[in-house]
């Protein structure tokens, strides 16, 4: 099954590349790499403002990661010059807006982690990091950047 039979099973329609909100380029290729900025969570075209532990769920959370997976394979496919051409994912950085008691920031990042593994198969399990942080950009409660190997 290709990348594109995956998401339209899924039901994933990408978004286009974002604007940047600030000074800073989308994404990077440098070689056979592309470094993809950060992004933050979105609802419904908004910003998704939260804080983990304090005015969201472990469940939200997960929700929001999820829906910057679909932003950051916009991006990608673009960055990519198509899907078909991402060789592997090969980290995911994940930032979450939480409280100093909140410690499932892991639990959150698996939404974004488990749709790209779902989305690219093997090639989709990366390296990655989790962390907890006192604020993001635009009260935003998730924010995720990328790193993959392309052709």
């Amino acid at each position: 099954m290709s990348i594109q039979d995956r998401l339209d099973t899924l039901g994933i329609t990408l978004p286009p590349v974002t604007v940047p909100a600030a000074s800073y380029l989308p994404f990077m290729r440098t070689g056979n790499l592309v470094f993809l900025s950060g992004h933050i969570a979105k609802k419904d075209g908004h910003v998704w403002v939260g804080q983990l532990g304090k005015t969201m769920t472990t469940a939200e959370g997960q929700q929001a990661a999820r829906a910057v997976a679909i932003d950051l394979m916009g991006t990608l496919q673009v960055a990519a010059g198509g899907l078909d051409k991402v060789v592997r994912i090969v980290k995911v950085m994940s930032l979450v807006n939480s409280t100093p008691d909140f410690t499932e920031h892991h639990l959150v990042t698996n939404g974004c982690s488990e749709l790209i593994a779902q989305v690219f198969g093997e090639p989709g399990r990366h390296a990655r990091s989790a962390f907890g942080v006192a604020q993001i950009p635009l009260g935003a409660c998730v924010e995720i950047e990328l790193i993959a190997e392309i052709v």
